[in-house]
């Protein structure tokens, strides 16, 4: 019989588990949205809003990237994260990794996340996070789909990111770890913050995310889910 487990990984196993990493993937259909959607959308939703009302208050000039759109979308963060994971079928460690794969993106000079680039850096890591560690991924025209953009965008946006971090996908687990701890920080800020506002505002514009591109991603991912050509993705 093996030693238990010391006093640290079982607080490591409790956070996973808190967050909503630990569901085995035969009950993921049936599972809730996890936990750890909910902390990363309010931490994007902070990080967003402090960064715009840095670049409105002072003479900051924020660089234009591939990932800035021309219209704030309609949907929140919060309900795009819950489509990306309720279509994509992703892993929710995904959502973990790719928000380090974010932040390290962000380390380049005069690049801000704000309201109009943090959908497209959302799908785009957490894209490239399942097909690092997933056993099994979509291709970019179905990710496209779930994230309201075209195939021809999904590969520029994905390229961009992946020589921006030099193809360096591996995270070491203190990384991980620490990350996660910070998203569990966030739980408590949610006690404290306004509800995070998901309603359209004037003058937004919606990724292509309605009716019937839902029902096409439901159709397809019946129709992929158990097929070999649909898991192969793009070459990198």
């Amino acid at each position: 019989m093996s030693d238990p487990p010391t006093t640290d990984a079982g607080d490591e196993l409790e956070s996973y588990s808190s967050l909503g990493l630990t569901v085995p993937y035969s009950q993921k259909d049936n599972a809730k949205f996890p936990k750890v959607l909910l902390l990363l959308s309010a931490y994007l939703d902070k990080i967003v809003k402090e960064n715009e009302e840095l670049l409105d208050s002072s003479k900051i000039k924020e660089s234009t990237t591939i990932f800035h759109g021309q219209r704030v979308p309609e949907l929140s963060i919060k309900l795009y994260a819950e489509r990306i994971f309720k279509y994509a079928q992703c892993s929710p460690s995904c959502f973990v990794l790719g928000l380090i794969y974010m932040e390290r993106y962000l380390q380049q000079p005069n690049i801000y996340m704000t309201s109009f680039s943090v959908h497209r850096l959302l799908i785009t890591s957490v894209v490239v996070a399942a097909k690092f560690i997933d056993d099994s991924f979509f291709n970019n025209a179905y990710y496209g789909r779930v994230g309201g953009i075209s195939t021809r965008e999904m590969n520029r946006l994905e390229l961009d990111l992946l020589f921006s971090l030099d193809f360096r996908l591996k995270v070491n687990l203190e990384t991980f770890r620490s990350y996660c701890l910070q998203l569990e920080k966030e739980a408590l800020a949610l006690v404290l913050e306004r509800p995070i506002q998901v309603q359209a505002t004037k003058g937004t514009k919606p990724l292509i995310c309605n009716g019937s591109v839902d029902e096409t991603c439901k159709h397809e991912l019946v129709r992929e889910k158990y097929s070999s050509q649909a898991l192969q993705g793009c070459s990198w």
